[in-house]
């Protein structure tokens, strides 16, 4: 049943990781680098960029450091959904899309030498971000609601 978990786990990070990849493809076809195109007026864009830095640009260039950062964290990820596989859906979903975010703007820095991002809020000065972005958003998301849940169930478990 272990191997069952591991492989829908391994599934969902790997359609996250398609689906991060065919917008990538979608807005490197479509848009021209710099381009910004108008989803919802003054709300949404979908603007081209390369960026060779991690959020916000950080760390703009230092390849090498990403690649091993990268390597760390998927080895780290794997480990602790294969440790906590019957834990917490709320942990394995989580750690999945982790997973998935970290692999996604992975290939795009082996395959290319900077990652493609594409979406833009216009209503907020928010970095473009792109569907690797998110799930690793998602997935610092649903961790977190796993602590704070699972700190609440140790804090009723010793007020019993």
């Amino acid at each position: 049943m272990g191997r069952l978990f591991m492989f829908i786990y391994f599934l969902l990070a790997a359609g996250v990781v398609g689906i991060d990849q065919w917008t990538k493809y979608l807005t490197v076809t479509h848009i021209a680098e710099g381009e910004s195109v108008s989803v919802i007026h003054k709300f949404f864009s979908l603007t081209y960029i390369k960026n060779t830095g991690a959020a916000w640009s950080i760390l703009e260039g230092q390849m090498w450091f990403f690649y091993i950062v990268t390597a760390i964290a998927v080895l780290v990820v794997v480990y602790f959904l294969k440790k906590y596989l019957y834990d917490s859906k709320w942990l394995t979903i989580g750690l999945s899309f982790v997973l998935a975010g970290t692999l996604g703007n992975f290939i795009d820095r082996l395959r290319l030498g900077y990652v493609v991002d594409m979406f833009q809020t216009d209503f907020i000065r928010f970095p473009i971000f792109n569907v690797a972005d998110t799930s690793l958003t998602i997935g610092v998301i649903c961790i977190l609601i796993y602590i704070i849940l699972d700190e609440k169930k140790a804090k009723v478990g010793i007020n019993e």
